[in-house]
């Protein structure tokens, strides 16, 4: 049996403690009034930052007074923009954390329904590590719940499709793509498909974890053969949420740009994350005196995953962008062009950090079972695929009003170290190696 040690568990609450500290001091610094906005604007204009306020003077004297009234009108629109995307920005950081450390929760769980789909012989002595770490999948998906009803009550402006008037064609505020797309994208429609993704999600992986332990206990193949059936069911259930829930929550923040590509993409980022996670508790594990039945060959295995699946997330991001690029309509090439223009450093950093880097660093056979090179390679694609979250979430919430601050630094903090406590917890309440899976062997005589 694994003991959560003392070490760890203070680790993940000081990494709480500060990210709390951090999305709280996010919140405070947030400006409260339009004013405040505009002294930011003025100095970011003086420092040579911006020249949001700059105007040609008119050519004509009788057109001065006209032409002044429309510049402070929008100079006016302008500063309440930007005003709702300060005020936006610790909601847009908590958002980005709660969602990404949700979704590796998820991948996890699938990655271990796709060990059971597969009969695989070579993972089952990692079921339990997968079955821990998934555990992170309910308080995540209740946190991230209640992040989706603050948008829904107005509390912030995540979803811009959410705001008063945009499907009214006599309101101010309308907006006729987000119009054609109400029948989808309204409040009442979004949270059932929700509620019904979260519920779907755990209740597959509590039965699953349920027929796990029953199988230990009684030593009945009938438990197998029921995770069995419900692996093939999971996964049908999951291509078809995992999808739906990719334009939902994270698509729909961009509500006037969409790509029949993006559930794919979404999956992929956050599943190599998923299998990097995996293989990174089972090194700490393992050089910590646990997992001795668990060889370099099923690290090795793992790294392989890594860097193929590596190799197929950037596949799907140079699909994507390449077609969109190229056809240049500008309903479409202008997500890209924004992202390039104002997100520069997370957005080519992002594509060294998921594809560069890991393939120099994995495509060697015997790098793949150091544990050193892994950790590198981890730690390049966790922070690669945040910055990712990062770049499809944070341009529609907060536009170009965007630095890495407080708020993003102590979400990140906050979902870890409340992802490794319940994670390591989940996995001291039971042997580290299933019993009588018949597969169990195979797995501890695994040799490539």
């Amino acid at each position: 049996m694994y003991t959560f040690s003392s070490k760890l568990k203070t680790f993940s609450a000081v990494l709480m403690i500060l990210g709390l500290l951090g999305i709280g001091y996010g919140f405070l610094t947030a400006p409260k009034t339009v004013e405040e906005v505009e002294v930011i604007l003025q100095e970011q204009h003086h420092d040579g930052h911006g020249s949001h306020d700059a105007h040609a003077a008119p050519a004509h004297h009788g057109e001065a007074g006209h032409a002044d009234a429309k510049h402070d009108d929008e100079h006016k629109k302008h500063v309440e923009h930007v005003f709702h995307q300060l005020q936006n920005k610790p909601w847009a950081a908590v958002y980005v954390g709660c969602i990404f450390f949700m979704l590796i929760s998820l991948g996890i769980f699938t990655f271990n329904q796709i060990q059971y789909a597969a009969s695989a012989g070579w993972s089952p002595v990692l079921f339990r590590v997968m079955e821990g770490l998934s555990a992170y999948l309910l308080p995540g998906s209740v946190l991230f719940i209640l992040l989706l009803l603050t948008s829904s009550a107005h509390l912030n402006h995540l979803f811009v499709w959410m705001a008063d008037g945009v499907t009214d064609p006599n309101h101010e505020n309308y907006d006729a793509i987000i119009a054609g797309k109400s029948g989808f994208l309204n409040i009442p429609f979004f949270l059932i498909r929700a509620v019904v993704f979260l519920g779907g999600w755990n209740l597959f992986r509590m039965f699953s974890r349920r027929n796990s332990l029953a199988l230990d206990e009684t030593g009945d193949l009938t438990y197998y053969k029921k995770n069995f059936k419900l692996s093939a069911a999971y996964l049908v259930f999951f291509i078809v949420t995992e999808s739906i829930m990719s334009w939902d929550w994270i698509m729909s923040i961009d509500a006037h740009w969409y790509s029949t590509l993006f559930g794919w993409y979404v999956f992929a980022s956050f599943f190599v994350t998923a299998v990097t996670i995996i293989a990174l508790s089972t090194l700490y594990l393992k050089n910590n005196g646990y997992l001795d039945f668990v060889s370099t060959s099923h690290i090795h295995d793992l790294a392989k995953f890594m860097f193929g699946l590596s190799i197929f997330w950037t596949y799907l991001w140079f699909s994507q962008f390449m077609l969109m690029w190229y056809s240049n309509i500008p309903e479409e090439v202008t997500y890209f062009i924004f992202r390039m223009e104002e997100y520069n450093l997370p957005f080519f950093g992002m594509l060294a950090l998921n594809f560069v880097l890991p393939i120099l660093l994995l495509i060697n056979t015997d790098f793949k079972r150091l544990s050193w090179i892994l950790v590198m390679a981890g730690t390049c694609i966790i922070v690669g695929h945040y910055l990712d979250f990062f770049n499809m979430i944070m341009p529609g919430t907060v536009g170009a009003s965007w630095f890495i601050g407080a708020a993003e630094i102590g979400s990140v903090l906050f979902f870890g170290g409340l992802f490794i406590f319940v994670g390591f917890s989940a996995i001291a309440k039971a042997p580290l190696l299933v019993k009588n899976n018949p597969m169990v062997e195979e797995s501890k005589h695994f040799h490539y």
